[in-house]
C-alpha cells in the first residue's frame, strides 16, 4: 500500500468520525428528551441505586434497602375472607427434556426440585391439616411420585430420589390432569381440590382433546394454578382461566429465580371460597394421645416397629405422625395446635403502620425483642426507607416493633405480642373497639376447649 493510499484512508476515517460526531450532536437533544426503551426503564444497576450518605457510609442505605424488601412481602390484603383450610393439592412437576435448560442454575430440574422441597415444608407449615400428592411428566406420560397424604418427609424423600434421573421426552398436560382428577375424586365436599403445575416446556403431547379434560375439571370443581418457566402458553392460560372463574391471576411466567420462588409460594395460601354452600358440614376428627411403650410395636401407617406413637381414639391403632387419616378406621387424626395454625388464614394479622419520626419518641426499643431503635434520623436521600425510623406500630395496641419482629409476627406467629400480652381489661377494651360486623381482626388466638 502506498503512502497516498494510507493518508487517504486516514482522511476518510477522520471524515467518518466527523460524520459520527455531527450525528451525535444532531440527536443530542432529541435522545435526552425522548423516553428510552421499556426494558431500559425496568433495568437498574445496583451500583447506581446504592449511594453514600452525608457521612460517607453505606450502612444506613443498605439497611434501608433490606428493610424495604422485608416490608414489601408483608404489604398484602388482610381482610378476612372465607377460605378452605382443609386442602387437597396435587403438585405436578415437568421432567421433560425442556427441564435440562440451564437458564436457571444449575438447571431447571435441579432448581425445581429444590424449590419444590421448600414449598412442601412451607405448605404443611401453613396448612397442617391439609394433604398433598406429587405427579411428574416425562416421555408423554404422567408418573405418580407420591400418593396424597399429609406426611411432608415422605414427599421430600420421593423428590430427592429424582435428582439422579435425567429429564427426557415431552410433557403431557392431559395425562397429568386426568391422573389428578382420579386422585381428587375421593375428596369430600368440605375440602378443596387444587392442582399446581410447574411447566417448563412450550408444548404438550396429549393423546386426546385437552379441552374436554378442561371441561371435566370445571365440572369437578378442581382449580389449576400454573407456574411457567419458559414463556406463556395459550392452552395453559385457557386452563387457568376456565378453572378459576375467569381469573388470569392463577397463571404466571417467571422472570428469575426469586420470582420463581415467589410464584410457587403463593400457593401456600388457601384459595377463597367462590360459591356458597347450602349447609355447613360437620367434620369428625380425633385427638389422639401420645403413647410410649416399653416394647416396640408396628405402626398401622408404615408397618415400622416403634416405641412411640399416637393411639387412635376410635380403633386404638397406632400411627407414627400427625396429622393423618387413621389407616384402619379412616378417622382424621389431628392435634389442637394444628387447628390453631390453620386458623390464622381466616383471620390474618393486620399490617402494622410505619411510625414517622415526629411520633418515634414514644419508644426507644422494640416491644418484643428489646432491640434499641435509632434516636436521631439518618441523613435522608432519594431512596425509600433511608429516612425511616425503623419502628412499626400495631394499629390496635399501639406498641412499636422492629422490622424483624414485624416479619416474624406476620409470617410465623400470626399474632401481635403487644395485644396478646395485654391485661384482660385492656383486651376487652381492644375488642370493644372492633367494628360490629367483624370486618377487621388482628389475628386473635384460637380458643380450643
Amino acid at each position: 500500500m502506498s503512502d497516498d493510499e494510507y493518508n487517504f484512508g486516514d482522511s476518510a476515517a477522520e471524515d467518518d468520525e466527523d460524520i459520527l460526531d455531527l450525528g451525535n450532536d444532531s440527536r443530542g437533544k432529541k435522545s435526552a428528551a425522548a423516553p428510552g426503551y421499556a426494558w431500559e426503564e425496568q433495568y437498574q444497576r445496583s451500583w447506581d441505586v446504592v449511594q453514600e450518605d452525608a457521612a460517607g457510609s453505606l450502612a444506613g442505605v443498605v439497611a434501608g434497602i433490606i428493610e424495604a424488601g422485608k416490608r414489601k412481602r408483608l404489604l398484602k390484603d388482610t381482610t378476612p375472607i372465607q377460605r378452605g383450610i382443609i386442602r387437597h393439592l396435587i403438585l405436578v412437576l415437568d421432567f421433560s427434556s425442556a427441564m435440562a435448560e440451564k437458564d436457571l442454575r444449575p438447571n431447571r430440574q435441579e432448581l425445581t426440585i429444590t424449590y419444590a422441597c421448600d414449598f412442601i415444608t412451607e405448605y404443611f407449615e401453613q396448612n397442617p391439616i391439609s394433604q398433598l400428592g406429587i405427579i411428574g411428566m416425562r416421555n408423554g406420560v404422567a408418573v405418580r411420585i407420591s400418593e396424597v397424604h399429609g406426611n411432608p418427609q415422605d414427599h421430600i424423600a420421593a423428590l430427592q430420589a429424582l435428582r439422579k434421573q435425567e429429564p427426557s421426552g415431552d410433557p403431557s398436560l392431559q395425562n397429568a390432569l386426568e391422573m389428578c382428577r382420579a386422585s381428587l375424586q375421593h375428596v369430600p365436599t368440605h375440602g378443596t381440590r387444587e392442582v399446581l403445575i410447574v411447566f417448563g416446556a412450550l408444548l404438550s403431547s396429549d393423546p386426546g382433546d385437552i379441552h374436554k379434560t378442561i371441561r371435566n375439571l370445571v365440572q369437578d370443581k378442581i382449580r389449576v394454578r400454573i407456574v411457567g418457566l419458559a414463556a406463556q402458553v395459550a392452552v395453559c392460560a385457557e386452563l387457568c382461566r376456565a378453572t378459576n372463574g375467569g381469573s388470569n391471576s392463577a397463571y404466571g411466567v417467571i422472570l428469575n429465580e426469586h420470582h420463581f420462588r415467589d410464584l410457587l409460594f403463593e400457593a401456600t395460601t388457601p384459595p377463597t371460597q367462590t360459591t356458597k354452600k347450602a349447609a355447613s358440614t360437620l367434620i369428625t376428627m380425633g385427638f389422639p394421645s401420645r403413647a410410649i411403650e416399653s416394647v416396640p410395636s408396628l405402626c398401622a401407617c408404615h408397618s415400622i416397629p416403634l416405641r412411640t406413637g399416637y393411639s387412635c381414639p376410635r380403633c386404638s391403632s397406632k400411627v407414627c405422625s400427625l396429622p393423618m387419616e387413621c389407616p384402619t378406621c379412616g378417622l382424621t387424626l389431628v392435634l389442637s395446635t394444628h387447628l390453631a395454625r390453620s386458623y390464622h388464614h381466616l383471620f390474618p394479622l393486620r399490617n402494622w403502620d410505619e411510625v414517622p419520626w415526629d411520633k418515634a419518641s414514644k419508644s426507644t426499643s422494640c416491644f418484643a425483642c428489646l432491640a434499641p431503635f435509632l434516636t436521631t434520623p439518618i441523613t435522608s436521600g432519594k431512596e425509600k426507607g433511608r429516612g425511616s425510623s425503623g419502628r412499626f406500630a400495631c394499629p390496635q395496641c399501639g406498641n412499636h416493633f422492629c422490622v424483624d419482629c414485624d416479619v416474624f409476627a406476620h409470617e410465623h406467629l400470626h399474632n401481635c405480642p403487644g395485644c396478646e400480652s395485654s391485661s384482660p381489661a385492656r383486651k376487652q377494651k381492644l375488642l370493644a373497639a372492633e367494628p360490629e360486623n367483624g370486618a377487621t381482626t388482628n389475628g386473635d388466638a384460637m380458643q380450643i376447649d
